[in-house]
């Protein structure tokens, strides 16, 4: 990813995006995902084309009243670490900034391959989840 490219998606970020934690299935632990919404396609798809995930249009309901909405989001681990990885050093909003490098400094620490936590890595990773939504 360029410089040029890695500054504009973390400005449309920190302007409509969240970077955040979230649970696939009900039984899972959280992992990391970046989404950004807007009712401008064409800017989504541009950021796909450079960062990947996908796009998903929200039912409207009152189309005489709003504009259609879109939302990109990122679930692939590989792909969400690799974006925080370009634009964290362009984030300027102070909590999206601290959840990127929150993410990239501890996550797999606390977050074992195959799945399995012992007590202890259990405790980490409840301790670094309440770290985290605490920001």
């Amino acid at each position: 990813m360029k410089d040029i490219d890695a500054a504009y998606i973390a400005g449309v970020i920190d302007g409509e995006g969240s970077i955040t934690l979230t649970r696939m299935h009900k039984d899972e632990y959280r992992r990391p995902c970046i989404s950004i919404a807007s009712t401008d396609e064409e800017l989504l798809e541009f950021i796909q084309c450079i960062i990947g995930g996908t796009i998903t249009n929200k039912k409207n309901y009152k189309p005489d009243i709003h504009k259609d909405s879109f939302t990109l989001t990122l679930k692939s681990k590989k792909d969400v670490f690799q974006t925080l990885k370009y634009i964290t050093p362009y984030l300027r909003i102070t909590k999206k900034k601290q959840r990127s490098m929150l993410i990239l400094g501890r996550y797999e620490k606390v977050t074992p391959r195959n799945g399995k936590y012992s007590k202890e890595l259990l405790v980490e990773k409840k301790t670094f989840e309440g770290e985290f939504f605490n920001i």
